[in-house]
């Protein structure tokens, strides 16, 4: 039988700090389902059409090194329902520093009475991309700043057409 991982997140958009938690939790299943959050009240920068491509470019050399099967799919219910319906047994968490590490406990807690057959996995991130977030990320692309070091060069591309478009 498959193992089955999820890891959920708004990917608005990837950035490396993503790839480095999908990398290592790709490792440890046969399937990683890579779930976009999508709720009314937000207004992302990318569509989700968008965050789906993106995601699938950025994870396809990953699926292939560590011969992991990939998929992307969406939700707007709790992420916690969604790794159910899509058959998984952990979700992965990636943990940047301990305010991430409070809130994840909390939240795992809280998964944990609504699924406890579904175990929480925390992953931290490595060292050199401890710092990034995806909402830092907009804010120095919207204001023109070089996102680089924070993106693949693909979603900086595409960092850099919204950016234009806001001008």
């Amino acid at each position: 039988m498959a193992r089955i991982g999820f890891y959920s997140g708004s990917f608005d958009p990837v950035t490396i700090g993503h790839t480095d938690v999908i990398d290592r939790a790709a490792r440890l299943v046969d399937k990683l389902v890579i779930g976009i959050g999508v709720h009314p009240a937000k207004a992302p920068m990318f569509s989700d059409a968008d965050r789906i491509d993106m995601l699938k470019a950025e994870t396809r050399k990953i699926a292939k090194a560590t011969d992991t099967k990939i998929e992307i799919v969406t939700f707007s219910d709790l992420a916690v329902v969604a790794a159910r319906r899509n058959g998984a047994e952990v979700i992965f968490r990636g943990l940047r520093d301990g305010t991430d590490f409070d809130y994840e406990m909390q939240m795992a807690g809280m998964n944990g009475a609504m699924a406890p057959d579904i175990q929480t996995v925390f992953v931290a991130a490595s060292p050199n991309v401890r710092h990034i977030a995806a909402n830092l990320v907009r804010q120095i692309a919207a204001m023109g700043g070089d996102v680089s070091a924070f993106v693949s060069p693909a979603v900086a591309k595409r960092l850099e057409g919204k950016a234009a478009k806001r001008t």
